[in-house]
């Protein structure tokens, strides 16, 4: 059984790690330890990369959504002698809730079968594969558990039926009966280390799990446009945050292709500075930011001190610094779409952009950061004299490149982000003579962002200074303030990004992008209601927001002809910009703190 497609999966989490299951009911993607953490299962990117999959013997319809306000989820099959549900979800720790959860995850992945009407004959396989299917294990029985051991981790799985095993893989079939309820029961544990606690014994084992989703959602009371959709948005970021942290990765996933057969294909795995500080601004508008001091305080922890160094851009979910490429020669890839890649060399790189982003999402939290830590401080007025710097420099760009360095124009964009926020900061960061050294610069920036950014034969802002092409990251420029979206020229450029790079509302980055950028095409939305155009605004954001799957989960990119979801998945950036998105059609633009955020 080949796993299924990218988008054909729903997410589990734990505030530690993920696990993606399709609609087949196979577990396809398991790393337990932590999000960057060799897998136990990854199906997704090779047919013998390991797999959990518990489903009805015969052919079935299937329907599927969360428990509401939770990343527990439910598979409900159809079949022509009953119904059978499947609920899935990695255990919370016992009595975790609110903004404790996932700072002691268990590692336990537990699958209830449930019979709702007749009989239903199942089937069930276990085969994993671990360190990416490199290493496999034999079953061993212990205790009357199912033990695999391959190395430093140890997987113990509990089931209710009678199991039979062969070499490293375990079968069962059973059948399940109205009202007859099964619990199977996998857990991770550090092969040298003391066994995890076993689960909370009683009739639901996922009961305790969907009580702490829900103490967490009861925090966040978003109020404007389309609420379900940003109060569904906000827990997947949620559960893309590593809990210990704070970091948010930018995908739970790693290689899955930009264009199937091609070789895009990287680890987002890790907390990139700018997803992390997107997502404090995207949770300013859905959620509490009550925890904004500590985030930033990992911020500052990981970032460490600059000394003219040029600012990191990511991290590991911990803060560590070198994420060297490798490639995994023994997975061919989702659809044959090879290399697999564990790392990213965009750790190596400069971005401009970066400090930008971290200095508007302290400005938009600033309320929760007074007083500010002194940690904070420091991190924010390096931030500030690296842009002021270093803004003259060519970089590789917020999408990454690893060709020749250029002038971004949304590399500038953010550089004058950097310094205009400093300034509104005033004395809480910085003397009368830094602030105004800022100042001039920050002005400086902009002139020279809207002569040497704007093309006169294109008729459009171009991505680089310079440069004949469009690139949908100067959609940025009206979004963070630098020039307004009346302008008449930045009307021209969102007018030809709209007609040369979008179809249907889905943006490429550029016009050799094989598919749309969902954020990207979040940032049109953003674009056309601050130009006055609200009502197609809307109707975009609509459009672009139904080609998340059934479950309201979203990749990084989208084939505008056939909606097949690309790329690593679900992708924080995406979710991050459909509420940004949301929130922008809400409100005119303000400084006003969004209705009911905060607790």
């Amino acid at each position: 059984m080949e796993a299924g497609g990218i988008a054909e999966h729903g997410l589990l989490a734990d505030g530690r790690t993920a696990a993606l299951v399709d609609r087949s009911g196979s577990v396809n993607w398991w790393c337990p330890e932590r999000f960057d953490a060799p897998s136990v299962f990854c199906r997704l990117l090779d047919v013998t990369g390991g797999h959990w999959w518990i489903r009805p013997t015969e052919r079935s319809e299937v329907r599927r959504s969360y428990l509401p306000d939770t990343l527990v989820l439910r598979t409900v099959f159809r079949t022509a002698h009953g119904e059978v549900s499947v609920t899935d979800g990695l255990m919370l720790e016992h009595g975790a809730r609110g903004h404790d959860i996932g700072l002691r995850s268990p590692g336990v992945l537990i699958r209830v079968v449930e019979g709702l009407s007749g009989t239903v004959p199942m089937e069930m396989s276990y085969c994993p594969r671990f360190e990416y299917g490199r290493r496999t294990s034999y079953l061993v029985w212990r205790d009357g558990e199912l033990v695999a051991t391959s190395g430093p981790t140890t997987l113990t799985m509990t089931s209710p039926v009678p199991l039979t095993c062969q070499g490293s893989e375990a079968t069962a079939r059973f059948t399940v009966g109205a009202g007859q309820r099964e619990s199977f029961v996998l857990a991770y544990r550090p092969t040298f280390h003391e066994p995890v606690p076993a689960p909370v014994d009683g009739g639901d084992p996922l009961a305790d799990t969907v009580e702490g989703w829900r103490s967490w959602a009861a925090h966040h009371d978003y109020q404007g446009r389309y609420p379900e959709l940003v109060r569904h948005n906000a827990l997947v970021l949620q559960g893309l945050t590593y809990g210990p942290s704070g970091a948010v990765v930018a995908a739970a996933t790693t290689s899955l292709p930009e264009a199937i057969g091609g070789d895009r294909n990287y680890d987002y795995r890790y907390a990139w500075l700018r997803d992390f500080s997107l997502t404090l601004r995207a949770l300013w508008v859905a959620a509490c930011p009550t925890e904004t001091n500590r985030l930033f305080s990992w911020v500052a922890s990981a970032v460490g001190r600059i000394d003219g160094q040029p600012v990191p851009i990511m991290f590991g979910v911990e803060g560590e610094r070198d994420l060297t490429e490798r490639r995994i020669e023994t997975l061919r890839g989702y659809a044959d779409s090879r290399p697999v890649w564990v790392g990213n060399e965009a750790w190596r790189q400069r971005q401009l952009d970066v400090p930008g982003e971290v200095l508007d999402a302290a400005w938009r939290l600033r309320e929760y950061l007074d007083p500010m830590p002194p940690e904070v401080r420091d991190l924010l007025r390096s931030l500030a004299d690296q842009a002021a710097a270093t803004w003259r420099e060519p970089d590789a760009g917020m999408w990454e490149a690893r060709d020749a360095a250029r002038h971004y124009v949304s590399s500038k964009v953010g550089c004058w982000a950097a310094l205009d926020r400093a300034v509104r900061f005033g004395d809480r960061l910085a003397d009368a003579a830094d602030l105004t050294g800022w100042a001039a610069t920050r002005d400086e920036i902009r002139e020279t962002v809207l002569r040497d950014g704007w093309n006169a034969k294109v008729g459009a802002y171009t991505g680089a200074f310079g440069s004949d092409q469009l690139d949908a990251s100067v959609l940025l420029m009206p979004i963070v303030g630098i020039v307004p979206a009346t302008d008449e020229r930045m009307r021209a450029t969102i007018r030809l990004v709209e007609e040369r790079l979008s179809r249907g509302g889905l943006v490429r980055r550029w016009s050799e992008d094989p598919a749309g950028f969902t954020l990207c095409s979040f940032w049109l939305v953003q674009c056309l209601a601050l130009a006055g155009e609200r009502d197609r605004a809307a109707a975009m954001f609509e459009n672009v927001a139904g080609v998340a799957n059934d479950l309201g989960l979203l990749a990084e990119q989208v084939d505008p002809y056939t909606g097949e979801q690309l790329g690593n998945f679900p992708q924080a950036f995406s979710h991050i910009g459909l509420i940004s998105a949301a929130w922008e059609l809400t409100t005119a633009r303000s400084e006003a703190v969004p209705t009911g955020g905060g607790s």
